[in-house]
């Protein structure tokens, strides 16, 4: 975060080259039709089809319970455009996996890409998500009139 841009995703699959580890990633389902679909099912891709209410959370969390190892990479945003808040489904799914959240950001302002701690959510959502917007605060996305909290 902030994902404002298409280029977040060739920097976000260098970082993750970069990380011990196998991450995989949610994207919309679009980017995994004819013709360039196979590439983002090879470079670890699960579709979501947001054009309809389904039990994903459920469903990732399923996925969590059923692995010994496995991380996912979500822009919390849910669209590269302009929102006035973020999506909770990442949230729910560590909740529900009783996984960490590790944030990242690209701070383009800066030139450099932060990651925070492993954060645990709590019970207060309230506060949890003042601390996630805390440590955005001030990230400027590549295209910035696009990033949350960009003012």
């Amino acid at each position: 975060m902030p994902h404002t841009s298409a280029w977040d995703i060739p920097l976000g699959f260098l970082l993750r080259s970069a990380w011990k580890g196998d991450v995989k990633y949610l994207a919309k389902d679009s980017l995994f039709k004819s013709p360039f679909g196979f590439f983002f099912y090879w470079m670890g891709g699960y579709p979501v089809d947001r054009s309809k209410r389904n039990n994903f959370v459920d469903a990732v969390v399923d996925i969590f319970n059923s692995k010994e190892r496995f991380s996912i990479t979500i822009a919390p945003e849910g669209t590269r455009k302009k929102v006035d808040k973020l999506k909770t489904g990442f949230y729910y799914i560590a909740k529900g996996a009783n996984v960490p959240i590790v944030m990242v950001k690209f701070d383009f302002g800066k030139m450099e890409v932060g990651f925070s701690e492993p954060f645990f959510p709590s019970w207060n959502q309230e506060e949890d998500f003042k601390f996630i917007y805390d440590y955005y605060r001030g990230s400027i996305g590549k295209n910035p009139e696009y990033g949350f909290l960009y003012d």
